[in-house]
C-alpha cells in the first residue's frame, strides 16, 4: 500500500500541468452552429419558440442535445435557451472558473446577450441542476420555476475521485489517464435498459472527449464542485420546483431526491420506474408532459413566498410514481 501510494505520489508529481485548455473554435464545429462570446467563452447555443423564456442546462461531460427530446415539446408554448456550458458539448474551454456559481454567471450573460431581462424557467439536468441553483440563490428575483432532473447538488455525491482530484497534481493523473476510458461501461451506469447504449452513442462520447481541453475543462470542473456552503442555503430557494428522478438511477441516488424535495420549500418530487439517471430518455413521454404542465401551470396568486432563514424547516414534498418506461429521444453523452 505505501508503495502504491509513493507511486501515486511520483506520477502525479510529473503529470501535473500537462492538461491543456483550449480557446476558441473547436475542430469539427458544425457549421449551422450559433454562438456568442459571452462571459470569456465561445458559448453554443440554441434559441427556439415563442413564449415566456425557459433555459435549459446541462449536465457534466454531456451538451445542450441532452434536450434534444424535449425541446420541441417545451418551444410550442415557450422560448427556448439551450446552451453548451464553458467548458462542454461545442462550447470552448478557456482557463478559468468552471463552479456552479461562475456557470450560473455564464449562463445570466448569455441570457443578457439574447435581449432577456426578466424571469425565466430554468430547466437543468445532473450537475446542470447545481447551475440552476446557484443561479437561483445568486439572482433570486430572475428565476420563476425550477425543473430539475436527477440532481447532483450534494457534497457526499462526490466519488472519490473526485475528491482526490481536489489535490494538485493528484487530479491531472487522475483525469489525465481515466476521464476518456472505458466510455460504454460509464454509460451504461447511467441507463436502467442498457439498450439505449448504442454503438453510436459511444461513438459519439468518444469522440466528445476527444475535443481539445476536454480533460482540463472537465478537472476544472470537478474542482468546482464543492456543494458543502451551498446545502445551507438550499432552503432559500423559494421559485416553485419540479424534481424529476429515475427511480433507479445509480448515479444520483433517489435518497438524494428525496433530500432535495425536503429541503426546497417549494419542490414537488417524480419518480420515474424502471429509469435511470435520463428520465427525459428512458421515461420520456411521461417526464416530458409533467415538465411541460409544470411550465404551463399558472403561477399563484399573490406576492412570492418570503424567503426563509436557512434554518426555517420545510414541508415534505409529494413523491408519486407516473407511467413505465417511454421511448427515448436522440440520446447525446451524459
Amino acid at each position: 500500500m505505501r508503495f502504491v501510494t509513493i507511486l501515486a505520489a511520483a506520477l502525479a508529481a510529473t503529470s501535473a500541468g500537462c492538461l491543456e485548455f483550449h480557446r476558441g473554435p473547436l475542430p469539427g464545429t458544425p457549421a449551422d452552429a450559433t454562438f456568442a462570446d459571452v462571459g470569456g467563452a465561445h458559448v453554443r447555443y440554441v434559441d427556439v419558440g415563442e413564449g415566456e423564456p425557459v433555459v435549459m442546462i446541462h449536465g457534466f461531460a454531456s451538451s445542450l442535445n441532452v434536450w434534444d427530446g424535449v425541446r420541441e415539446a417545451v418551444a410550442a408554448r415557450h422560448r427556448v435557451i439551450a446552451l453548451d456550458l464553458k467548458g462542454f458539448g461545442w462550447s470552448d474551454r478557456p482557463e478559468g472558473d468552471y463552479s456552479p456559481r461562475a456557470e450560473a454567471e455564464l449562463v445570466l450573460a448569455l441570457l443578457a446577450a439574447r435581449g432577456v431581462e426578466g424571469r425565466v424557467s430554468v430547466v437543468a439536468h445532473s450537475w446542470g441542476s447545481s447551475v440552476a441553483l446557484a443561479l437561483a440563490l445568486l439572482r433570486p428575483e430572475r428565476v420563476k420555476k425550477l425543473a430539475l432532473y436527477d440532481a447532483w447538488v450534494y457534497e457526499d455525491q462526490l466519488p472519490t475521485a473526485f475528491l482526490w482530484s481536489r489535490a494538485d497534481g493528484m487530479g491531472e493523473l487522475i483525469v489525465g489517464a481515466f476521464y476518456d476510458e472505458r466510455p460504454d461501461d460509464k454509460m451504461a451506469l447511467g441507463f436502467f435498459d442498457r439498450k439505449y447504449v448504442t454503438e453510436a452513442l459511444v461513438e459519439t462520447v468518444e469522440e466528445q472527449l476527444s475535443r481539445p481541453g476536454t480533460k482540463a475543462a472537465a478537472l476544472a470542473a470537478i474542482r468546482g464542485q464543492r456543494f458543502e456552503p451551498m446545502e445551507a442555503e438550499y432552503r432559500r430557494v423559494v421559485a416553485p420546483t419540479l424534481l424529476l428522478w429515475g427511480r433507479e438511477d445509480r448515479v444520483t441516488l433517489l435518497e438524494h431526491g428525496e433530500r432535495l424535495s425536503l429541503e426546497l420549500p417549494n419542490a414537488t418530487l417524480r419518480v420515474y420506474p424502471r429509469c435511470g439517471h435520463f428520465p427525459m430518455i428512458e421515461a420520456r413521454a411521461a417526464s416530458t408532459r409533467e415538465l411541460v404542465a409544470f411550465l404551463d401551470a399558472p403561477e399563484p396568486a399573490g406576492p412570492p413566498p418570503a424567503v426563509p432563514a436557512p434554518s426555517a424547516p420545510s414541508a415534505p414534498a409529494q413523491v408519486e410514481s407516473p407511467a413505465p418506461v417511454e421511448s427515448p429521444g436522440q440520446e447525446p453523452p451524459k
